[in-house]
């Protein structure tokens, strides 16, 4: 069986260093932030090349600090795209704001920037493209629209540790940049996790406040805090796997051109387009299917595990049909939504194993 992700295989490559790390937080006794949370902070605020990094519970709890942050409330809108994991839309809504969307462009499926003024009120007090799969939105378009209307771009980079537009680090471009640690990630912990990164001294301050009951010091509470507070043992395991993050990603790069060299040339798949200048780091591998259905169970008998990222845009969920949104609203949305299939791709994945899930979508080709 090829799983579609191997969390064990990652921890078996790296064994000693992550037990040294866990074992050296329960001797220390600083079992929320303390010394490796705050190391942690200054290492990935430096990997993306901005001054502050704040680590916490998990990377939605990151995008809701960043609107808090930015001054997002109740009555307020903030513009993002509705094909995305469900938090991003959670976040907003936790500040009071109401989501607005915006279609994706069909290339990347990530925010169609030609879109993005039609939905500018004066309400609109945020953007959050979301940089889908690992590789980053247009960072240019939407800055130039953002800048015109003085819009805060907040960015969704929870798939996308070490991605580059323009030589530019993702969370590094916005106004801040949120990032999930959980466990699946590029840069995962043992457990869930999460950071925001900005080189607003003030955002920053504020944010640290935040996620720890809105307390600058001991019980004096200057702000209705959270507590989103990331825990020591986390600090240090992704202390260690930051050293491997550069690694990892060229051999999800490797592993992806792979993909897409050897299925280039099948008609009934379409494989994912890196666009230039951007340095897509493959949390993903999306395939278009013609015949989505169809290739599951080709995987499912050849026994590889397939993902579906993801099925229901959010403007149709159930959560979030107050939202007024209807079927139709956002075409490319839900064309993604209903013929992407995520095949198996992470660092420990051998050439071997990829000329298995190859053979079995191409054995596909032959039925369809």
């Amino acid at each position: 069986m090829i799983p579609f992700l191997d969390l064990k295989a990652q921890y078996h490559s790296i064994k000693d260093e992550i037990n040294a790390a866990a074992l050296g937080v329960l001797a220390s006794g600083q079992y929320v932030l303390g010394d490796e949370v705050a190391r942690l902070e200054q290492e990935f605020a430096a990997y993306c090349s901005v001054k502050h990094a704040i680590a916490v519970n998990t990377g939605t709890s990151a995008l809701h600090l960043a609107l808090l942050a930015a001054g997002v409330g109740p009555g307020d809108e903030v513009i993002t795209v509705p094909f995305t994991f469900v938090a991003t839309t959670s976040a907003i809504c936790y500040t009071g704001a109401r989501p607005v969307f915006v279609d994706v462009e069909p290339v990347t499926l990530t925010m169609d920037a030609t879109k993005l003024e039609a939905a500018i009120t004066p309400r609109t007090k945020a953007m959050v493209p979301v940089h889908l799969y690992g590789q980053m939105a247009d960072m240019d378009a939407i800055k130039v629209i953002a800048d015109r209307y003085g819009v805060p771009i907040i960015e969704d980079a929870c798939q996308a540790h070490g991605a580059e537009y323009k030589g530019r680090r993702a969370g590094s471009i916005g106004v801040s940049g949120c990032f999930s640690f959980y466990p699946g990630k590029n840069l995962g912990g043992c457990g869930e996790g999460g950071v925001v990164v900005t080189s607003n001294n003030d955002h920053a301050r504020t944010m640290r406040m935040l996620r720890d009951w809105g307390q600058e010091q001991r019980y004096h509470h200057v702000l209705k805090g959270f507590n989103y507070r990331m825990d020591g043992i986390q600090g240090a395991i992704l202390r260690v796997k930051l050293r491997h993050l550069e690694a990892w990603t060229e051999t999800r790069r490797a592993r992806a051109s792979r993909y897409t060299s050897r299925l280039a040339g099948l008609s009934h798949v379409k494989t994912p387009v890196e666009v230039a200048e951007r340095r897509h780091v493959y949390h993903i591998y999306a395939l278009r299917c013609r015949d989505r259905d169809g290739l599951q169970r080709a995987l499912s008998t050849e026994s590889i595990q397939w993902g579906l990222h993801y099925p229901i845009p959010v403007h149709l969920q159930k959560a979030h049909s107050d939202l007024g949104y209807k079927v139709g609203d956002f075409p490319r949305s839900e064309a993604a939504a209903r013929s992407v299939l995520s095949l198996p791709i992470y660092p420990e994945m051998s050439t071997r194993q990829v000329e298995q899930v190859v053979s079995a979508v191409e054995q596909d080709a032959y039925v369809n």
